[in-house]
Formats: structure tokens, C-alpha cells, sequence
């Protein structure tokens, strides 16, 4: 299999700077998210600095304009205005010629949060999303991001919700077709603050050739060279690798019944470091 040339990185959420005017409903109010300011350094780092274009992709949210102006306003502090807003929200919409040829064009594209089964719902087979493979797997100056649902989305297998059981059994968590970006881990977000632990076991339970990935709030992974997972922002990632199982029942068990999992491996990583999926090691 080839090893992509391009890189993602993938946010836990919750980066809100506060710095923006906010919607007046305040279910609304609660929605407007952005990276911090350290995490989106780096992404200009990882292209081309000052000048690097991002086109900011809004699918997942219902408030499209209101997050794409809070991600441009984040760009700016950082001196980068080269930035557009793709309110792609339908199939329809998704393999337009002038939003492809922007897809052509830019540097960087990012998926903003919101509602994951959005974005795969209206990404489905476009011509947008083979655009996006391709581009990822040839040019080395290409990079795809994704926070909160956005970075979720990016998984071939993707976390689509659970039932918000805070034990580990059966049925809790909803699976269903990503992106297929990443098609070696399972991303979930808010992860510590939302306590999504079972619902990261399980899917490692149900697909234990995955290696489950939980992010911070204000938190993210630079994936490069195809399979190292470096840890950026101000919290801690942790990975779950459960492809030396000893044990696993899932299989036998029905909805409801607790399940037995021998040697899942855990790992927890601060800022700057890494983990290899190829070898399983941490540097």
C-alpha cells in the first residue's frame, strides 16, 4: 500500500477564543469553535507559512457562517488571510466545478465541527472526496484537517454516536462509513471531558486491527509519513492498540452483556510526542 505524501491533523475541539461576536441563541452560542492559536501555527508550519491557502470546509455545522468568520478570524491573528469558506451542504453542492478547481488550488482544507454524519452523509462517492485521496496520497505540501465531528469524519470507520452507557457493554456505540482517510484508526474527541472511554473500547472491540485515538479538548494529532501520530496543543492523546488481543468475546455476547478484552495496549501522550503504528513505540 502507498504511503501518503500529505499530512492530516485531527482536533479534539473546544478551542473557543472567545474573540468573535456570538450568535443571540445560546444553543447557537455554545456551537462556535476554533483552533487555538498553537495548533494552527503549526499547520503553517507544516506548509508553507504567510501565504499558505485553507479553504475551510462548514458541512458539519448548521451555522456555516458564523464558524467559517471564527476560523478566518483565527488565521488572521496569525497573519494568514488567504483563507475561503466552502458552505458545501448538500450532495449537490459537494461536486460543484468552482468548489472542485478551489479544492485544486488550495494548500489546506478543513473540516470545521458539528455533526460527523453530515459530512460522510453529503461526501458520499463525490468526485470532491477522490479529489481529497488523491491529493493526500501524491503531494507532499498537501494537508487535510478536521476538528471535533470534523476529525472523526476523516476515518474510514467512524464513531457516528453511542447511547451515553458509562459501562462497557455491548451496543453502545454507532459505527458508520468515514471519509476513508484514515483507514488503520478510529478517532473520537472531547474525549476525557465527555468520558467516552467505552464508547473508544468498544469500537476497538469490534474492529481490533484499529488503533483508537482519543483527543483532548484543545488537542490534536499531525499524522505524517502515513502512520506517526504526533501530538500537538496543549493536552494529552490517548491511544488505545488492541491488535495483540489475547482475548476478545464481543463476537458471542448480546446488547447489553459486559465483555471481556485481554492486553489492549494504552498509551498516553503529552505535546511533542509520538506514537509509531507500525512498530506500536512511542519517541
Amino acid at each position: 500500500m502507498q504511503t501518503p505524501k500529505g499530512k492530516i491533523v485531527a482536533i479534539g475541539g473546544n478551542e473557543d477564543k472567545g474573540s468573535i461576536p456570538e450568535p443571540e441563541e445560546n444553543h447557537l452560542r455554545q456551537q462556535v469553535r476554533f483552533f487555538e492559536n498553537g495548533i494552527l501555527k503549526r499547520i503553517h508550519d507544516e506548509l508553507y507559512g504567510l501565504g499558505t491557502r485553507i479553504e475551510v470546509v462548514t458541512t458539519a455545522t448548521l451555522i456555516p457562517e458564523e464558524m467559517g468568520q471564527a476560523y478566518f478570524d483565527a488565521f488572521v491573528r496569525l497573519g494568514c488571510d488567504n483563507v475561503g469558506m466552502l458552505h458545501i451542504q448538500t450532495a449537490e453542492d459537494v461536486n460543484k466545478p468552482e468548489y472542485l478547481e478551489r479544492l485544486r488550488q488550495t494548500n489546506c482544507v478543513m473540516f470545521t465541527g458539528g455533526n460527523q454524519n453530515r459530512i460522510a452523509k453529503v461526501f458520499y462517492q463525490s468526485k470532491a472526496l477522490e479529489l481529497l485521496k488523491e491529493r493526500y496520497r501524491n503531494e507532499e505540501k498537501f494537508l487535510i484537517s478536521g476538528t471535533s465531528a470534523g476529525a472523526m469524519a476523516l476515518c474510514k470507520i467512524m464513531i457516528e454516536g453511542s447511547q451515553g452507557i458509562p459501562n462497557l457493554v455491548k451496543g453502545n456505540v454507532q459505527l458508520g462509513d468515514g471519509l476513508g482517510l484514515l483507514n488503520e484508526i478510529a478517532i473520537d474527541t472531547h474525549f476525557i471531558n465527555r468520558r467516552r472511554f467505552p464508547r473508544l473500547i468498544e469500537t476497538i472491540a469490534i474492529n481490533s486491527s484499529l488503533i483508537g485515538v482519543g483527543l483532548g479538548e484543545d488537542t490534536g494529532i499531525l499524522i505524517s509519513d502515513g502512520e506517526r501520530i504526533e501530538t500537538i496543543g496543549s493536552g494529552l492523546v490517548v491511544v488505545l492498540d488492541g491488535r495483540h488481543m489475547l482475548e476478545n468475546n464481543y463476537t458471542k455476547l448480546q446488547t447489553g452483556e459486559p465483555f471481556c478484552l485481554e492486553n489492549i495496549v494504552m498509551h498516553v501522550l503529552p505535546r511533542g510526542r509520538a506514537f509509531l503504528m507500525g512498530s506500536g513505540k512511542l519517541v
